[in-house]
Parts: structure tokens; sequence; C-alpha cells
């Protein structure tokens, strides 16, 4: 099973931006952290980041036909992106929103979501862990469907 990681603007900053809310782990130690749980569930994760919205929708659109699942953390475009909403919704891949923090416990403006829209799962508040999670859900979903 292979599983596109799309993580959005400012990820890249991780460990230097606001480490009381994101933690001082790297973006490179999320990506190893994401590899190293996908290696042994028997998954293969792909992991990307952009800050800008249409590379996103054009990872999005591109993982059609050639991955399983989406995991996005689509980070600020979370609660502006009716682009991102539209390219998981037109997509035909199902996809799992994380979040490092949990919006809802933050500002007002963050408690929308309109990536999570078309997600069938949200993990928010648990760090890394919360990818870790997304990873299982979908290695659980694949054993579902195997059984059915």
């Amino acid at each position: 099973m292979k599983i596109l990681v799309i993580n959005g603007p400012n990820l890249n900053m991780l460990g230097i931006r606001e480490p009381q809310i994101y933690g001082t782990q790297t973006y490179a130690d999320l990506v190893a952290f994401i590899k190293q749980v996908g290696a042994e569930l028997s998954l293969e994760a792909g992991c990307f980041q952009s800050n800008h919205e249409g590379a996103i929708v054009d990872a999005i659109q591109e993982a059609r036909g050639v991955y399983d699942g989406i995991i996005i953390n689509p980070a600020a475009y979370t609660h502006t992106s009716i682009a991102i909403l539209d390219a998981l919704k037109g997509a035909g891949v199902p996809a799992i929103e994380v979040h490092l923090s949990d919006p809802q416990t933050r500002e007002e403006f963050r408690h929308i979501s309109y990536a999570g829209m078309a997600c069938f799962k949200t993990f928010a508040g648990l760090g890394f862990e919360g990818y870790a999670l997304a990873l299982r859900a979908f290695t659980e979903m694949q054993q579902l469907l195997k059984h059915t």
C-alpha cells in the first residue's frame, strides 16, 4: 500500500517556528518518523511539503492512480482553501487529516477545516503520533477491505 503524506505551509519550519506549540523536532525528524512507521507497517510512505497552495493541489491530483491514500496536514490552508477541499474530493483517493496541534483549542478562526470535509478521519493535537495513527488507520482499512 502506498500513502502520500502532504504537509502544508510552514511545516518546513518545524523546530524553529513556535516550539511551544509545535515542539522542537524538525521537519526532517517528521519525515524520518513517517518513513520508519510506514516501514514497520509495510507501507510505502511518500512525503511532500509545500508552502504553495497550487503545488499542494497538484500533488493531490497527481496522487490519483498512484497512491492508495493521502494523509494531509494542510496547515494554515486548513482554514482557507476550498481549492484543496475540491482537489481532495475530486481525486478519488481516501484521505485522513492530521494536525500537530489541536486547532479546536486555538484561535476561533482555526476551528473550521475545509480539507477535513473531504477526509474520513482527523487526528489533531497528538504531535508526530497523529501521523502514525493515520498510517495505522490505512492499514486497518486495507485489512477490513480484504475481509469483505
